[in-house]
């Protein structure tokens, strides 16, 4: 089971993680945690949810910073693409208002992923020969497929890396580049997202 996700007989995953591993994998959560950032406060109990949804008031600009940019995108593409200008205007106000009412619910899904990783990190115990098993049931094999994949698009973003140059980049970096770690993480966070899709 070393590194990989396995499937578990009732129902979800397992890996087996050693001390650098869960210790990896929390630090990368809780850097995830800080970039997005502090939740929304709580409504009041006595709130109307359909009153609070129109009342939404997210934002509507995209993030400045790139990997913020890639884990919140715009719904209707960046302005210019072919067409006219005034069809990228059009579409600039169609994405800030998709963004005003979604980009909070969003970004309270990708904090409660990356807390869920957190939190089962925190509850694991290396044995004598190392590594302990992590086991998924329930919700946490789909919390952790987001938050691994939310991870994944950050260190994307950090490298610059696009799908088209995924494999030219990151296999030929000499031992010396200093953005050799990062890139051994995106790649194994990469096996990872892989077996936990396969167990699914």
């Amino acid at each position: 089971m070393g590194g990989t996700f396995q499937s578990l007989k009732g129902g979800g995953s397992a890996i087996a993680l050693d001390e650098i591993e869960i210790s990896i994998l929390r630090s990368l959560a809780v850097q995830l945690l800080e970039l997005i950032g502090p939740g929304e406060p709580e409504p009041a109990e006595d709130a109307d949810p359909l009153a609070a949804l129109f009342a939404s008031d997210g934002p509507t600009e995209p993030p400045s910073d790139p990997a913020l940019a890639r884990l919140f995108p715009d719904a209707y593409g960046g302005p210019g693409g072919p067409g006219p200008k005034e069809d990228a205007e059009e579409l600039r106000a169609h994405s800030a208002e998709f963004r005003r009412f979604t980009e909070n619910d969003l970004r309270t899904r990708k904090r409660e992923d990356a807390l869920a990783v957190v939190r089962s990190l925190d509850g694991l115990t290396p044995a004598g020969d190392g590594a302990a098993v992590l086991e998924l049931t329930g919700e946490l094999p789909l919390r952790w497929l987001g938050a691994l994949n939310d991870l994944r698009l950050t260190l994307a973003a950090r490298l610059d890396i696009t799908e088209d140059d995924e494999s030219a980049v990151l296999f030929r970096l000499p031992d010396d580049d200093p953005r050799k770690p990062m890139v051994m993480a995106y790649l194994w966070l990469g096996g990872l997202q892989e077996t936990l899709v396969e167990t699914l």
